[in-house]
């Protein structure tokens, strides 16, 4: 008996030792568990309440680091820049920034241009970087995106020189030709002369000026607010009555042919005035005594039927180089002629943008020494409609082509008086 109570105390008491070790043990764990660590710097507990629901709805990308310069939080932005790769800000320049910022506790902002990943032509992606304090052991980095708005920036610029420079070539001439009118007073067959060359140039730069208010207005208006069903053969009849003058100069047929009684979806007057830009262009760059031709199909696609309105010229055709940048702002394939035709260099700028706008495009095909073929793609009537009530901001990128022209096959065109 007295061997059993000895083994039943000893028991006893290896329990409750247990039992009390455990509880020490398990307090020693709460207090470790508080207690910040450098592993526990990498979790979010550590950043102040608000912080992270903050950076999720910043713009910028943005990066937490501890003291250790290991990253504690980045949004999914700054892994898509290729700020942090492996748990590490890759960026030297920044890291140096938040170190900087750490030891003196100043607020620092400075522009840098990075490597682009993925690529091997050595762009760069221009960024915004500011690095300030964030409570007593972190540091926030927000970086900020600016390639985008350099690219436009630099569009900008380029468009402002543009246009001082085909502003500054007729007021030069007017300027000019003014104080010849002056000089010649006495000599009315001068004065009559120099007054033609005066009101050529006041035409040139009224047509600038107001190419300018069309780019415009196309680039920043929704054409599909007042949209409507437009008749393509009125398009064609406009446009063609549009250029009549100018063909009947140099003996230019102008004919029309295709399918009869079409309808596109859109604003009437950029669709006319693209359309006129395609007419025009080809009336221009045609030689005497050659035939210009407008003709308007059906084709099917994938997203609906598409109206297509071919404008085929006889004239100079276009290099291969140049067909990649004709759809530029002021940009000529013979600057000279363009300049004999009052040409401004903005008229396939705005066809581009109307059949953009719309969801359709433009598209060449040319030879040199053969002609061309601008084929401006359209949503059929119906076909944009239901289109844009299923997807109400549906909106297709202008593009060229450099394909056979396809309108070979069409019936013999109707020459128009």
């Amino acid at each position: 008996m007295d061997v059993n109570a000895a083994v039943a105390a000893a028991a006893a008491i290896a329990g409750v030792l247990t039992g009390v070790i455990a509880m020490l043990a398990f307090r020693w764990s709460e207090r470790e568990q508080k207690r910040p660590t450098r592993t526990s710097l990498h979790t979010d507990a550590v950043l102040p309440p608000g912080v992270d629901t903050v950076l999720s709805v910043l713009r910028s990308s943005a990066v937490v680091l501890d003291e250790a310069d290991g990253v504690v939080k980045a949004s999914s932005a700054a892994y898509a820049l290729g700020l942090v790769r492996g748990g590490k800000l890759a960026v030297e320049p920044m890291i140096q920034m938040t170190r900087d910022t750490r030891r003196d506790g100043e607020i620092r902002q400075v522009e840098l241009d990075l490597p682009r990943r993925g690529t091997g032509r050595g762009e760069a992606l221009a960024v915004s970087a500011r690095v300030a304090p964030l409570g007593s052991r972190l540091v926030l980095l927000l970086v900020e995106d600016l390639t985008e708005a350099r690219r436009i920036e630099a569009v900008r610029r380029d468009f402002v020189a543009n246009v001082s420079h085909e502003l500054k070539t007729p007021v030069g001439a007017l300027s000019l030709l003014s104080e010849a009118v002056m000089d010649a007073s006495d000599d009315p067959e001068a004065v009559e002369r120099f007054a033609g060359r005066m009101q050529i140039e006041a035409t040139r730069l009224t047509n600038l000026v107001q190419e300018l208010i069309d780019l415009s207005r196309v680039q920043n208006d929704d054409p599909l607010e007042d949209a409507e069903p437009v008749r393509v053969d009125e398009l064609v009849a406009e446009a063609v009555d549009r250029c009549r003058h100018q063909a009947g100069a140099k003996q230019i047929t102008m004919a029309a042919g295709g399918t009869a009684d079409l309808h596109v979806w859109g604003n009437r007057g950029q669709l006319a005035a693209a359309l006129g830009n395609l007419v025009e262009n080809a009336v221009n760059y045609s030689p005497a005594r050659t035939r210009v031709g407008i003709a308007a199909r059906t084709v099917t696609s994938p997203g609906g039927d598409m109206i297509e309105i071919a404008v085929t010229d006889q004239g100079i055709g276009i290099s291969d180089k140049d067909k990649e940048r004709i759809f530029e702002r002021f940009y000529r394939v013979d600057p000279a002629r363009s300049r004999a035709t009052g040409g401004t260099g903005l008229g396939l700028a705005i066809v581009k943008h109307v059949a953009a706008s719309h969801g359709g495009e433009v598209t060449v095909w040319s030879a040199e020494g053969q002609g061309s073929t601008f084929t401006l793609r359209l949503p059929e009537a119906a076909a944009a409609r239901d289109r844009a009530q299923q997807h109400p901001a549906l909106d297709d990128e202008a593009g060229q082509s450099t394909e056979s022209s396809p309108y070979a096959s069409l019936p013999a065109p109707e020459v128009l008086p």
